[in-house]
């Protein structure tokens, strides 16, 4: 039995938002779609299938939630806490493979560290279905499963996790660190790891925001490929992560269609994902092609697809649209206290920083920054959300437990 029943309605996006999270959390949930009044009334306790309480939570032991937030739910299960501390040794930014990774050895290394995410854990990763090429797991470990076994590593060590919570702003100087979080709460910290990775591209489109949760998700949808029995889906994008959805929903779906501006998947996608989606009966790709437009009443009911050398389109009747087009950096907050960032957003660190020239970056001290280190002593950056970084989970979790390496060397004063 699941621990979590999920009532509500097709197309609700915060339905969905349940479920993403949920999913990403590896928690079990039952999804009950209600179709009509009579169902409303006799499963949900609710007087209509438009009724405002929707989606409705029960859990195990008979605790019903209406309309939860993440935060809600993050109580529910005992995951939301106040920070035990005033001061740690070092404070991470971001739940993904490169602050997990930080948080399990800094803890295990005798430093204090909390671990602060503002949503699931495990980012981006924690929704794929499979992971295949992760050191140790020959036979693929989902990303949910991944998070899960790091985060009750870091909580092994004494790590501090933090959930549900953002940053509003912060204030750095040499030897302290100060960030002000959503609720209210301040952490200070004499180091600072920031792994806040990327958040989903979005296409740009009429319809886009309207139709989120409701025919259109970012990401490898783990948390809906039971949902797709027969359906034909569409994903847009070229890399692992697309790659990954469209083995996943091929189990299930009727069809799968890879939209691709390019010519083929070859150039982005690992060769052992090239060669599965080559022999999957009823995967495509259609290359050289773009999503144009989106189009539905409440939901998505339709997508058009141009196609780049011809400028034809033509209209596919959808209603699971998954977007997989590579992110942009949630870095937004390090432009207002001064730390540098490429043209794309991205930190600069180490030996990137430009220390010379008509437009040096400013660098108090004597010594070189190290390697993770932006131009502000102390604070470093790790995976995705890093200028220069190799965006696959593994190279994350190095760079995870690199920076704490270099947290130890900065906090001795070297």
């Amino acid at each position: 039995m699941a621990p979590v029943k999920i009532l509500g309605r097709a197309g609700c996006s915060l339905a969905w938002m349940i479920r993403d999270f949920l999913q990403r959390s590896d928690v079990p949930f039952e999804w009950i779609e209600l179709h009509d009044d009579d169902e409303a009334r006799q499963l949900a306790g609710v007087a209509s299938i438009a009724d405002e309480s929707l989606p409705i939570c029960i859990f195990d032991d008979g605790t019903r939630l209406e309309r939860p937030t993440i935060r809600q739910l993050s109580e529910k299960f005992g995951w939301f806490h106040d920070a035990a501390r005033t001061e740690y040794d070092l404070a991470i930014y971001g739940a993904g493979p490169a602050g997990l990774s930080a948080a399990v050895y800094g803890a295990s290394e005798g430093l204090s560290t909390v671990l602060i995410e503002r949503s699931a854990i495990g980012g981006q990763a924690g929704s794929s279905s499979k992971i295949e090429n992760y050191l140790g797991f020959p036979d693929g470990i989902s990303g949910a499963d991944l998070a899960q076994r790091a985060r009750d590593q870091a909580c092994k060590f004494g790590a501090e996790i933090l959930i549900a919570r953002g940053g509003v702003r912060g204030e750095f100087v040499p030897g302290r660190g100060i960030v002000y979080l959503t609720d209210g709460t301040k952490i200070v910290s004499r180091a600072n790891i920031c792994a806040t990775g990327v958040e989903y591209r979005r296409l740009g489109l009429a319809n886009e925001d309207k139709f989120l949760g409701a025919g259109v998700y970012y990401g490898a949808g783990a948390s809906e490929a039971g949902l797709c029995e027969g359906k034909d889906i569409y994903i847009c994008g070229g890399g692992n992560s697309a790659g990954q959805a469209a083995m996943h929903f091929s189990r299930c779906a009727k069809s799968v269609t890879i939209v691709i501006r390019g010519d083929s998947l070859r150039s982005t996608l690992s060769q052992y994902l090239v060669d599965r989606i080559r022999s999957a009966p009823n995967i495509r790709v259609l290359g050289h092609s773009s999503v144009t437009a989106l189009s539905g009443d409440e939901t998505l009911e339709s997508i058009t697809i141009t196609d780049l050398q011809t400028g034809k389109s033509e209209v596919y009747p959808t209603t699971w649209f998954f977007i997989c087009i590579g992110g942009k950096p949630n870095t937004d907050w390090a432009e207002k206290v001064g730390i540098v960032r490429d043209q794309d957003g991205y930190l600069v660190t180490g030996p990137d920083l430009p220390l010379t020239g008509p437009n040096p970056a400013q660098w108090p001290l004597s010594r070189s920054p190290y390697f993770l280190e932006t131009n502000m002593p102390g604070v470093f950056a790790a995976g995705d959300v890093r200028h220069g970084s190799v965006k696959r989970c593994a190279s994350a979790a190095g760079e995870g437990a690199m920076a704490v390496a270099l947290v130890h060397r900065y906090l001795a004063g070297g």
